[in-house]
């Protein structure tokens, strides 16, 4: 009986110990010598010039070491492709410090460099800049006709397919039809831990820079190009990240002004944004979109359209996939999807969980409520009567789809047969208005490159490395389990390592693909130690091993024993022991099958049950029921793999209900750029949840058959809970988020 089989258990974090007792360190954490401190100045214009800056009164202050501006900051690379990160969009990236425009509010303009936090801080309030003042536009209401579609985007992203069948036709002669707008503003993703970098200068002139990244290669790329550094000059480490959410993927403006000036000074320097500064980069786009559905007398859809139109800087052109799903989600054969781009006076958004899909689900899964009432059917039941077998978008059958066991299943979980299905009919015992809604959503299944490197000591631990990142969503702990299960160890016995460039390099973590990808690259580097180890097995006098090939032997509780006959078997450590090797090491590395994959269209599948109940005179709506079921491949942890979903529901109702960066279009400027105006959840609001993993083997997406769950449980939450609340009420708010005014 094996005590080694990790994978799929509900494992807690190993990485549990460090964060709750302090030992884990972040990138505003690292103490290191001679340290200065740096505070960020920035515009109170969107649109402008600078005219002048008086830097001698702040450089006048005891202590302040540098102002740095456009005006004396060094000669850097020149040409827009040293500035692209692995993830920017097209267009010409965003350089501080570069000259005297103002492209949006909040831009950094300046840094304090002092030899204490409060001295910067208190030097930068007192520099006194002057501004020459253009019109700005941020509001994308005023350029519903200046919309434009997109070139080159970036990695990822796929514009529409081209249309299909005749979908206007079909529209105008189907029986029942339905066409309406759907709106969401502009959202901030607001993890806890401040974006902050701690550049260590080091005697020899090279860098060390603990940042807040999702991706310390991308950084270290960044870096490397714009200030001409070598890659062994720039070590770029995030051993931890006080969450992410897509915040990190892109290398943020403080990276660059803190090595800015740890190079300039020859001084390690640290720069931390403050809560409002946060609000000054990248976010999920405000969006509108429009949709038309049509059905059939037997319920099918005969027309399906989806278009949207979301905002981006006036500098770069941000893409993500809103309407695509549409064309792949239902069965429809007359289909047309189209997708513009905005230009505004505001940074350029960035990647939010579920970029894309999640702005698309919500369009698409309140249209498709709004379709089953025209057509007079339950929402359910017309899902099942338009569920699509394969990709239309790609004429290409699913790896695996069991998106209807998810229907099925959660429809049963969450009692949905009891739901009548006139708005305003159910009421609870206090007379509460109970609404019940659904809704769903697919993502992307991808796998990218990946490398590991495995070692085993004498004393039989093991450490495996890969320079993943670690947004708290587990990376740790599944790689531990993954290892541990390979070379058939204790938990205890597997140290993972992660977020340095030192270590083999690892995609960005986004995408749902860490655990694909790295996983995938740490199960190939430790079954090639595997094999040295065999070999090395095979060497002890009189080994039951001799002659055995790998495929020969299993590697269970410490041990390498026949498959056939477990009392044949060698103690591992007793393999390097005896060999007299101190350690034994291995690497390798991971790339998608892309000649097995290349047939398949590979997706994860959700279906989320909400129940809603709404105070009738008040307008209030609670949250009380979620039920989220997911398709998703392998399961690796069940326990941090419901927590993501958990996650992604609670983000789901903050979305639906409270969750907006308002802009006020007078000043460019986001109003509630902090924790105490831009609302989400608290526990009073959680209710509650329940996640379902629906069982799903799929051998073509990766050897580990995973798919990801990190952004699908966020999609169809909001739609739910907006269905629901027309369910509830017979009041349809399109525009997100549902405040007490849409209902009363």
């Amino acid at each position: 009986m094996s005590t080694t089989n990790h994978i799929g258990k509900p494992t807690s974090r190993v990485d549990g110990p460090a964060k709750v007792t302090g030992a884990a360190k972040y990138s505003a954490e690292y103490n290191v010598p001679g340290l200065t401190y740096g505070w960020v100045v920035s515009s109170p214009i969107a649109k402008g010039k600078i005219t002048r800056i008086h830097a001698d009164e702040v450089l006048a202050l005891p202590g302040v070491l540098q102002v740095f501006s456009h005006e004396n900051v060094p000669s850097l690379a020149w040409f827009d492709r040293s500035y692209k990160d692995d993830v920017a969009p097209g267009g010409s990236p965003f350089r501080p410090l570069h000259d005297n425009e103002v492209k949006f509010s909040q831009q950094p303009v300046a840094l304090v460099v002092a030899e204490s936090l409060e001295v910067a801080r208190y030097a930068a309030s007192l520099l006194r800049l002057e501004y020459e003042e253009d019109k700005h536009e941020t509001d994308l209401e005023t350029k519903r006709d200046e919309g434009f579609e997109p070139g080159r985007g970036k990695t990822g992203w796929m514009p529409p397919p081209p249309p299909r069948g005749n979908p206007d036709k079909a529209w105008e002669e189907a029986p029942h039809r339905m066409e309406a707008e759907y709106m969401h503003g502009a959202q901030h993703h607001n993890p806890m831990e401040l974006f902050a970098t701690t550049a260590e200068y080091h005697d020899d002139g090279k860098i060390t820079a603990y940042d807040k990244t999702q991706g310390v290669y991308n950084v270290q790329q960044y870096l490397t190009k714009i200030f001409g550094l070598k890659k062994d000059d720039c070590r770029v480490v995030n051993e931890y990240m006080g969450g992410g959410f897509g915040a990190g993927l892109r290398p943020q403006y403080q990276v660059f002004l803190a090595v800015l000036a740890a190079l300039e000074l020859k001084r390690s320097v640290r720069v931390t944004l403050t809560r409002q500064q946060m609000f000054s980069f990248g976010h999920r786009p405000h969006t509108l979109q429009y949709l038309k559905l049509a059905t059939n007398a037997d319920g099918t859809l005969a027309a399906l359209q989806h278009h949207a139109l979301h905002e981006t800087s006036q500098f770069e052109d941000y893409t993500e996939n809103v309407v695509n799903w549409s064309g792949m989600l239902y069965q429809c054969d007359n289909v047309k999807l189209g997708y513009q781009l905005a230009k505004l006076d505001v940074y350029t958004p960035l990647d939010m969980r579920a970029p894309g899909a999640a702005t698309g689900s919500i369009g698409l899964e309140i249209a498709m409520d709004e379709m089953a009432y025209a057509a007079g059917l339950d929402p359910l039941e017309f899902r099942l009567r338009n569920y699509a077998e394969q990709d239309q978008n790609l004429k290409k059958p699913f790896s695996s789809k069991k998106l209807r066991d998810c229907y099925h299943q959660g429809a049963a979980k969450f009692g949905w047969e009891k739901r009548t299905q006139a708005p305003g009919s159910m009421r609870d015992k206090d007379g509460k208005l109970v609404g019940w809604g659904m809704g769903g959503g697919v993502w992307d299944a991808t796998q990218q490159k990946s490398a590991a490197k495995a070692s085993l000591t004498a004393d039989g631990h093991l450490t495996v490395s890969s320079a993943a990142g670690e947004n708290g969503t587990g990376t740790y702990t599944i790689m531990t389990q993954i290892a541990a299960e390979t070379l058939g160890l204790p938990i205890e016995a597997v140290t993972f390592k992660l977020g340095d460039t030192d270590l083999p390099e690892a995609p960005l973590q986004g995408g749902s693909w860490t655990a694909a990808s790295v996983g995938t690259a740490v199960k190939n580097t430790c079954e090639a130690l595997g094999e040295k180890l065999l070999k090395l097995a095979q060497k002890m006098e009189g080994s039951p091993l001799k002659g055995a090939k790998l495929e020969d032997v299993e590697f269970v509780n410490g041990q390498i024993r026949l498959r056939l006959d477990a009392s044949q078997a060698v103690v591992l450590r007793d393999v390097l022991q005896t060999s007299g090797e101190t350690k034994v090491e291995a690497d390798s590395s991971a790339m998608p099958d892309m000649l097995r994959q290349q047939p398949y269209s590979m997706h994860s599948h959700n279906v989320v049950f909400a129940e809603v109940k709404v105070d009738e005179e008040l307008g209030t709506v609670h949250v009380t029921r979620v039920v989220n079921s997911v398709a998703a491949g392998r399961i690796l942890n069940l326990k941090t793999a419901r927590s993501q979903v958990l996650g992604s529901m609670v983000w789901g109702i903050s979305a639906a209900l409270m969750e907006e960066t308002v802009m006020d279009h007078k000043f460019g400027r986001y109003m509630n750029h902090n924790y105490a105006e831009y609302h989400v959840p608290v526990n009073a609001d959680i209710h509650d949840l329940e996640v379902l993993f629906v069982e799903e083997e799929d051998d073509i997406v990766n050897p580990l058959g995973v798919k990801g769950i990190g952004e699908v449980g966020l999609l169809g939450v909001a739609a739910a809970i907006a269905n629901a609340v027309y369910h509830a009420t017979g009041k349809r708010v399109r525009d997100l988020p549902i405040m007490i005014d849409k209902l009363l």
